[in-house]
């Protein structure tokens, strides 16, 4: 008897993706839809007078819309079906010819495989692309919460991750929310004006379809309006005013792409899933900033209680979900490659080879940036902040940073900027080295007070008597407009955010590691 355990199981199933990502990418769910298309084409085909039934669509709808759809019996009818006829859409056709035998001679009327594929692939797309947008506007609201929980805790800022102008904890955060928001924008531009493949025949033309409807070009236009506002969500309504004045809205249907050829443009694959690379390589920012900031002892992601972190060294609590943030969102990055050479080996109206590619490359995508933004989710609303060790690797830095508004001061008072800027450059450099080289305390403040040219006479009195040497250690001087940003960002982006997407979000419930 076999077991699941001596066959490969993708972990993006078993370790990471959500439940509700994975049905999206399931085979029923993509059966369905392909089933939901041809009842929509047999609708609209109906509707404009071509020879399908109403019993045929009758007979058809009642199969397709029964709860829970396809059945386990149609999908390994399906099966066999491909096994001879080594064709997935017509392995299909006959499947659900079997269970609706009236309707089994219009099934597919006028259509190519394409005209079932690609529309039922952007469905899901756009319906995965709208989770994607809900777990980042989760993202970034649950940062911007942890952010607003915190105190006005100032902590060092780097360039170059070298010691820089202080920042707030909160900013930080902050920060990893708008470049969240930044990355999301696109994903929601794409969403907002959805285009769909259309009813448009072998290489595009509708040649087909024009022959059913004995060269109308009006039915066939109608048959594809028809068909669109079947699958698609409405766009809107236009009035349009009877002759006894009354005015009916009338839905306007869905986009379509402009002259494709036999499938949608694969290019589209490509700048989508550019779009989710953009989003993963902020969450691999964010989850590399963590990293870094816990060998500090700044940060902490959360750690269970009987977690273990080596099983040699009983003490670490290694960073594990943000390392696997950062796997995961490195393999979304580099799926991009994929999408970018099937669009460009797209041989004039169509060829094959994408379909093999893009069955891995599209749906691991989403999968594996899903999981990297539940795991994202659960490190930022757990997230620990280490106030004492922030505090105590700022002081240690922070005469160096009290350097510039020493050198402001100083010109301030009538000093020469260049003269001070030597001066302070002589005595950080040295102190820096002391610090390094002898493991002894930051004396830079200590140095320049000593320094007889700081005693040089402008204004008539001499420069370091002048300076506030004790306030210069207080480190909320150095943090700019840091508390007040914040705050800002999250009243002008993130509440608006909460409002749009606060009900979608609560629906998904916690969604943390699945191992």
């Amino acid at each position: 008897m076999s077991s699941p355990y001596d066959t490969y199981t993708s972990p993006l199933a078993s370790r990471n993706a959500s439940p509700e990502m994975l049905r999206l990418w399931s085979p029923r769910h993509k059966f369905n839809t392909w089933r939901k298309i041809w009842l929509a084409v047999a609708e609209a085909q109906h509707e404009m007078g071509l020879p399908v039934s109403k019993e045929q669509v009758e007979e058809l709808r009642a199969v397709v819309n029964r709860p829970g759809g396809i059945t386990d019996d149609e999908m390994r009818a399906a099966e066999r079906y491909e096994r001879d006829l080594r064709h997935d859409v017509m392995a299909h056709v006959h499947a659900l010819g079997d269970s609706c035998p009236k309707a089994k001679g219009i099934v597919h009327l006028g259509m190519t495989s394409q005209d079932v594929v690609c529309n039922a692939d952007l469905l899901v797309i756009y319906a995965a692309i709208d989770l994607v947008i809900i777990k980042a506007a989760r993202l970034i609201i649950s940062l911007a919460d942890r952010a607003a929980s915190l105190p006005n805790i100032p902590t060092l800022g780097f360039t170059h991750f070298q010691p820089a102008q202080p920042v707030t904890v909160a900013r930080r955060l902050g920060g990893w929310a708008a470049d969240t928001v930044t990355a999301m924008r696109p994903l929601t531009l794409a969403t907002d004006r959805r285009r769909y493949r259309g009813l448009r025949g072998a290489t595009g033309t509708q040649a087909a379809l024009l022959e059913l409807c004995d060269s109308t070009t009006d039915r066939v236009e109608a048959i594809e309006e028809a068909f669109l506002l079947r699958i698609a969500p409405r766009r809107g309504y236009w009035e349009k005013e009877s002759p006894d004045g009354s005015k009916d809205e009338i839905p306007i249907p869905a986009l379509t792409f402009e002259l494709a050829g036999q499938t949608y443009p694969r290019v589209f694959d490509a700048v989508v899933l550019s779009n989710l690379a953009a989003v993963a390589a902020v969450l691999h920012k964010i989850a590399t900033d963590i990293r870094l900031l816990s060998n500090r002892k700044e940060l902490d992601e959360p750690f269970e209680d009987k977690q273990i972190g080596s099983s040699a060294m009983p003490y670490k609590r290694n960073p594990m979900r943000c390392e696997r943030i950062g796997g995961l969102t490195r393999f979304v990055m580099n799926l991009v490659g994929n999408a970018y050479d099937t669009a460009a080996t797209q041989w004039l109206e169509r060829t094959l080879d994408d379909s093999s590619n893009r069955r891995l490359s599209l749906p691991e995508a989403f999968l594996a940036l899903d999981g990297a933004l539940d795991l994202m989710h659960n490190v930022a609303s757990g997230l620990i902040v280490h106030e004492a060790m922030v505090r105590r690797n700022l002081m240690a830095e922070l005469p160096f940073m009290a350097t510039e508004n020493i050198l402001m001061e100083c010109v301030k008072l009538g000093g020469d900027r260049q003269h001070y800027h030597e001066l302070i450059r002589v005595h950080a450099q040295a102190a820096g080295m002391r610090v390094k080289q002898e493991g002894l305390d930051n004396d830079l403040l200590e140095r320049l007070q000593k320094d007889k040219a700081f005693w040089s006479k402008a204004r008539g009195g001499g420069l370091a008597a002048e300076l506030d040497w004790n306030g210069l250690m207080d480190p909320m001087k150095y943090i700019g407009r840091s508390v007040e940003q914040t705050e800002r960002f999250i009243k002008e982006v993130v509440e608006p955010l909460r409002a749009q997407y606060g009900e979608a979000i609560a629906k998904l419930g916690e969604s943390g590691p699945r191992v």
